[in-house]
């Protein structure tokens, strides 16, 4: 089964998106082993960069706004692959105010979801949403219209 770590800097604060977070994980138990490591924001970005990098294993995406985007078709291949080849996979959501250059110099791929700005809370459910979304396309599943 594949091995897949999310590291996102912060808490969830709201009862609801922790709510949603708990309802992909619990979705994604049948495809992957998830881990999420949530590490408190510190001063900045450079302060948290330590605990982000030592944290990293396998395969990385960093999502970051100057990343490539991609389709939900293109990112369930891609996920695909990666658990064809046994990869384990991180991903790291920096926190609201950013990452440090040497975690974006880590990731093997920047992962954009758009060029918009979105709240640094919901996009850890975005986040879940879409790897079960791959999964499901994978699966060929109709979840994915």
């Amino acid at each position: 089964m594949m091995k897949i770590t999310l590291i996102a800097v912060g808490k969830l604060k709201e009862a609801y998106l922790r709510d949603a977070c708990a309802e992909y994980e619990k979705r994604l138990s049948r495809f992957c082993k998830l881990e999420i490591a949530e590490l408190p924001e510190r001063s900045g970005p450079a302060a948290e960069a330590e605990e982000i990098l030592r944290r990293i294993r396998g395969y990385c995406y960093v999502l970051a706004i100057e990343g490539n985007e991609r389709t939900s078709p293109a990112f369930a291949a891609e996920l695909r692959g990666h658990l064809d080849a046994g990869r384990e996979l991180t991903f790291v959501i920096g926190s609201s105010c950013g990452l440090d250059a040497r975690v974006k110099a880590r990731a093997d791929a920047l992962l954009s979801f758009s060029k918009m700005t979105f709240p640094h809370q919901l996009f850890r459910v975005m986040l879940l949403e879409q790897l079960y979304r791959a999964f499901m396309i994978s699966s060929g599943s109709e979840y994915h219209k």
